[in-house]
C-alpha cells in the first residue's frame, strides 16, 4: 500500500495509527501543499489527503479522506478489529470518530498554526518555507485571531469530555482500541508542541502517547 500525505498532518497521522494498529505494511509519498493537487485530484477527483492506493494508482484504487481509510481498512483486514463487536458501541465510536474529525480537528488546527505562526511556536522553524506553508494554511482556513478564540474554546469542552471518559475507562468506547482513540490521538496530537496544552494536560499527552506505541507509530513532535 501508498499514502499519500502531508508529513505534518494531523488527519494523515490517523491514517498512519490505522495502518499501524493493523501491521499492514505502507510507503509513503510525502506531498507539497499546493502542489499536492496535481498528483492526488486524478486519484480521487478532490484535494483532500491523506490517500490510500491499496494496489495500482489509478483512480478505482485510490482512498481519499482519512475515515473513509478507516473503512477501508476495517472491511479489508478486519485483524485486529478497530470498532468493539457490540453494534450500539460500533455506533457510538464512529459517531465519536466523526466528531473529533469534523469539530476538534478544526479546532485543533487553528490553535496549532495560530502558535506556529508568532513567537514561540514561529522559532521552531522559522525558516521561509516553513513559515510559507503555515501562512498557506491560514488564509485557505480562514485563521484569525477571532476564530481562534472560538476554536480554543471549543478545544477546552472536548479535553473535558475526552479527559472525563479516559479517566473512568480504558478506553473512548468499551474495552479496546478503537477509531475514536486514535482519531482522538491523531488530531489532538499537534498540541503537544504547545507548552500550553503540553503542561496543562499531561494525562492527555501520557494518553496521545499510550496510543501511538499501542498503534506502533513514532511519538508526535513534542512527545518524542
Amino acid at each position: 500500500m501508498r499514502l499519500l500525505q502531508f508529513s505534518t498532518s494531523h488527519y494523515c497521522r490517523k491514517a498512519r495509527l490505522a495502518l499501524g494498529y493493523k501491521g499492514i505494511p505502507y510507503q509513503v509519498e510525502n506531498l507539497t501543499p499546493g502542489l499536492h493537487a496535481l498528483r492526488i485530484r486524478p486519484l480521487t477527483g478532490t484535494t483532500t489527503t491523506p490517500v490510500l492506493l491499496p494496489q495500482a494508482p489509478d483512480t478505482h484504487g485510490a482512498i481519499g479522506d482519512s475515515t473513509a481509510i478507516l473503512r477501508y481498512l476495517e472491511a479489508s483486514h478486519p485483524e485486529p478489529p478497530l470498532l468493539p463487536s457490540d453494534p450500539h458501541l460500533r455506533s457510538e465510536a464512529w459517531m465519536l470518530e466523526d466528531w473529533l474529525d469534523e469539530s476538534i480537528g478544526t479546532a485543533t488546527r487553528f490553535v496549532y498554526y495560530q502558535f506556529r505562526s508568532t513567537g514561540e511556536g514561529r522559532a521552531l522553524d522559522p525558516s521561509w518555507s516553513s513559515q510559507w506553508v503555515i501562512q498557506i494554511v491560514r488564509r485557505q482556513y480562514g485563521i484569525t485571531e477571532a476564530t481562534v478564540k472560538q476554536a480554543a474554546q471549543r478545544l477546552q469542552i472536548a479535553l473535558e469530555e475526552l479527559g472525563r471518559r479516559w479517566r473512568s475507562q480504558s478506553y473512548l468506547v468499551g474495552d479496546q482500541i478503537s477509531v475514536a482513540d486514535m482519531a482522538a490521538a491523531a488530531l489532538l496530537s499537534p498540541l503537544a508542541r504547545i507548552p500550553l496544552y503540553r503542561e496543562e494536560q499531561v494525562e492527555m499527552m501520557e494518553r496521545i502517547a499510550e496510543i501511538h506505541e499501542l498503534c506502533r507509530e513514532p511519538l508526535p513532535p513534542g512527545l518524542s
